[in-house]
């Protein structure tokens, strides 16, 4: 076993061993506090991140300038993964929920190590249409339930 956290205790996401293993020569750790700001909506696109301890909220700003809570990422988890592949600006913020470690995977590099590895780029368009996937399923309920509130205030979302 490696001494290395990030690949001696296995994340819970949905990325496979060999993944994690090639992505940790390209690595950059960042730690964040509760409530730092991995990237902000509407920023330029930097790069990915992975959470690999802790989590991040996944926050989505309203016309009333209020934040909509859309997911708690865990372990394991890319965020800005679609914006990083497709380019332009964040269309969410990932905020710490509490200390928290994460791998920051500049576009850049993050590219061209999928270039040079198919396995692992088909690896990401499969996290990609898995999450186009459960946004389709998610955007169905909420369809489905019309009367049902969608914009809760943050604090209410996390009580």
């Amino acid at each position: 076993m490696s001494s290395d956290p990030m690949l001696s205790d296995p994340m819970t996401g949905r990325l496979s061993s060999d993944l994690l293993q090639a992505l940790h020569e390209i690595r950059a750790v960042q730690l964040f506090p509760k409530g730092a700001t991995l990237f902000h909506q509407g920023s330029i696109v930097m790069g990915v991140y992975l959470v690999e301890a802790g989590e991040a909220r996944v926050l989505l700003t309203t016309g009333q300038n209020e934040k909509q809570l859309l997911e708690v990422a865990g372990r394991g988890t890319l965020l800005g993964l679609s914006e990083t592949v497709h380019g332009g600006r964040y269309r969410t913020t990932a905020e710490a929920g509490y200390r928290t470690r994460a791998t920051f995977l500049p576009r850049d590099v993050f590219l061209a190590f999928l270039r040079e590895h198919g396995d692992f780029c088909m690896e990401v368009v499969r996290i990609l249409s898995e999450d186009l996937h459960g946004l389709y399923y998610k955007f169905r309920n909420i369809s489905a339930h019309p009367g049902r509130p969608r914009h809760r205030s943050l604090n209410e979302q996390l009580n």
